[in-house]
């Protein structure tokens, strides 16, 4: 079988009413934080808030009832596995899913809530791929590939059929890739319908994979990545072979951009994306001369992300931003002085978080103190401000990073 504008228009038939026919809208914030004209495809609104359903029902409804009975297999690590166990218990069919140990709790929870059985294997997905190989040959399960699979890479190229749809005059598409079976259907789809649109893929830069198949170069991939979706070390031999023939250019994203990615789309835009889901945005915010002025279509592909990573997102981008400073304040040891420096911060505008007072530090003079002052400031001018009249008031000032700090 092979992917091309049929398989995937006939896949679109196959879930419609079953998989959310997501809204693709224009965003201006985003717009204006970029310098491109961005139109989001929110597939964070899928039931497993994420695009992988689409994959996983044209994969299972294409199975027989002989291979229904017998059950199916995935390794994920979260929302490929989320979507295969959903549709298969909506189908009634027994679903094993192997993901990773380090894959968030949510997205092994959200899984286990769906009904399917959950094993957790090893650091990497490529680990948790071998491990699912050995249970599919030891019990005979049906393996449901996440990207390298023709059902698949056509049931995610719905998503370009859509957006195309709502907004034919997009110059281009930029979409994440892990294994590729997404940016592959979506490639598929977009260029047969319309051949002068661009489409663009974004890895995290901790795992160029689909950069290094395609140019047959040695590539590292290894770290902890915020884009924990995309980690992928092997893409698919299919995957690889329709990126080369129809993806115009892959571009890489650090962890900082996607963090603020991350950050933009919840402050911004009101919705919740995980790493994986942001890198289109994070590609955007790297490299905005690429995409000025243009129509630029982003994929939010999944918004399963863990709240407390989310929550200190937002704290290490509000000191990125300078509205959350840390510092630390040397000055003599006497009555009031805490009373006076928090006098001082409040009538220039800082709110102040958290103080932790220090009297034991041996590089402080025996009649000196410290106060490490955690606070909110309008912007990083204001916080300049602040740190000046500080210091003009006779005290020594120094910036704290956040790890320095309590908060």
């Amino acid at each position: 079988m092979q992917v091309t504008l049929d398989t995937i228009t006939r896949a679109a038939s196959l879930i419609e009413g079953a998989v959310m026919r997501t809204p693709c809208l224009p965003a201006p914030k985003l717009s204006q934080l970029t310098g491109a004209e961005v139109f989001v495809k929110y597939e964070n609104l899928q039931v497993t808030n994420a695009f992988k359903e689409r994959g996983a029902l044209v994969k299972l409804l294409a199975l027989s009832g002989e291979e229904r009975q017998r059950g199916v297999i995935a390794m994920s690590a979260g929302n490929h596995a989320q979507a295969v166990a959903y549709h298969a218990a909506r189908l009634g069919i027994p679903a094993t899913i192997v993901m990773p140990e380090p894959t968030p709790f949510v997205k092994v929870a959200a899984t286990r809530g769906y009904g399917a059985r959950v094993v957790l294997a090893g650091e990497m997905l490529a680990d948790a791929q071998a491990e699912a190989e050995r249970i599919a040959a030891d019990e005979g399960l049906v393996w449901v590939h996440p990207y390298d699979d023709p059902a698949i890479i056509s049931g995610q190229g719905t998503i370009a059929l859509e957006m195309l749809a709502d907004q034919p005059d997009l110059d281009c598409l930029v979409v994440p890739i892990g294994g590729g079976g997404l940016i592959s259907g979506m490639a598929t789809a977009a260029k047969a319908l319309k051949p002068g649109i661009e489409v663009i893929g974004v890895e995290a830069a901790l795992y160029p994979s689909m950069v290094g198949a395609i140019r047959g170069e040695e590539v590292s991939c290894g770290g902890a990545t915020l884009a924990e979706g995309i980690a992928v070390k092997n893409v698919g031999k299919l995957t690889a072979e329709i990126v080369r023939n129809t993806v115009d250019d892959i571009l890489l994203v650090d962890e900082a951009a996607l963090e603020r990615a991350v950050n933009a789309y919840l402050t911004r835009q009101k919705t919740m994306a995980e790493g994986a889901g942001a890198a289109g945005l994070a590609a955007l915010l790297s490299y905005p001369e690429r995409f000025a002025g243009r129509r630029t279509g982003l994929v939010l592909c999944g918004g399963n992300i863990d709240p407390r990573l989310l929550s200190s997102i937002m704290v290490r981008e509000l000191a990125r931003e300078g509205r959350l400073l840390s510092i630390r304040i040397t000055t003599a040891d006497r009555p009031g002085i805490l009373g006076e420096i928090s006098t001082l911060i409040g009538r220039l505008g800082g709110n102040i978080l958290e103080v932790s007072h220090h009297r034991l530090f041996l590089n402080v003079p025996a009649k000196g103190t410290t106060l490490d002052v955690t606070m909110e400031t309008h912007d990083r001018d204001h916080a300049g401000r602040i740190h000046e009249a500080l210091e003009q008031a006779g005290h020594s000032v120094r910036m704290l990073d956040l790890g320095e700090s309590r908060i």
